[in-house]
């Protein structure tokens, strides 16, 4: 009984063309995102009365080269709420988010942050607003 083995080898250079392809289609893919670019990250309301609802925008623009998708926005309590874009937000496209702080439960100096959590390159960025709360 006769064995056809048939052994079959691929050169190093083909191994290594193949691998510089892969290493390209890499390098290629990491830097197609989408990145998020506020104008300010902190914002001061500077002072209100207590029960005002502060209202505070947050401008921003996708200055990478793939499609924004904000997917979240967490916040430290219940007194503030966020409006963000729902849409994806095209590379070089300008948006705003909306934050209302409802004061009617708290007073003196407030420092909040508020999670922004989209697919882009910085995946969680914080924006951060302050001001005083006057006790009527």
């Amino acid at each position: 009984m006769q064995n056809n083995l048939n052994i079959v080898s691929k050169s190093p250079s083909s191994f290594r063309g193949a691998f510089c392809l892969f290493l390209l289609f890499i390098g290629i893919t990491s830097f197609a995102q989408s990145q998020l670019k506020f104008k300010e990250l902190k914002k001061n309301f500077g002072f209100v009365k207590k029960g005002e609802v502060v209202i505070i925008e947050f401008e921003f623009v996708n200055s990478g080269n793939q499609p924004a998708i904000i997917t979240e926005a967490k916040v430290e309590c219940s007194c503030t709420t966020v409006e963000f874009p729902k849409q994806p937000i095209a590379p070089g496209q300008s948006e705003k988010i909306v934050v209302k702080f409802d004061t009617k439960t708290v007073y003196d100096r407030q420092d909040r942050t508020v999670e922004i959590i989209s697919n882009s390159k910085n995946a969680s960025q914080k924006i951060r607003f302050k001001g005083v709360v006057l006790n009527k």
